[in-house]
């Protein structure tokens, strides 16, 4: 095998690791994400914007931003949970001692 062929077989191994699989990872971690999903949640959009989600369809969240203005967005377009803010993480959450989900 000429060493030219062997760089290339190298090079096209390090941009399939480097590159392609932490994709593939990025990419099941948000659509496991957006699976999960319910109402309640806490949101940020891919455009920046803060809501609730007040409810949800196969394809469409409804997203209440303000009160009495909620907007219809598609599941893709959800960036991150946002999770409680330290002010309401009570002591014994804070001390690891009660799971957060458990609600208390």
């Amino acid at each position: 095998m000429p060493i030219g062929l062997l760089y290339l077989v190298l090079l096209v191994l390090a941009f399939f690791l480097l590159v392609v699989l932490p994709q593939r990872r990025q990419l099941a971690a948000h659509r496991a994400l957006v699976n999960s999903l319910k109402v309640g949640d806490e949101i940020i959009t891919t455009g920046g914007i803060h809501g609730t989600i007040r409810g949800v369809d196969e394809t469409i969240l409804h997203v209440e931003v303000a009160d009495g203005v909620e907007l219809r967005l598609a599941r893709g377009a959800v960036a991150s949970r946002v999770g409680p803010r330290p002010d309401e993480i009570t002591a014994e959450e804070a001390e690891g001692r009660v799971d957060p989900g458990e609600g208390g």
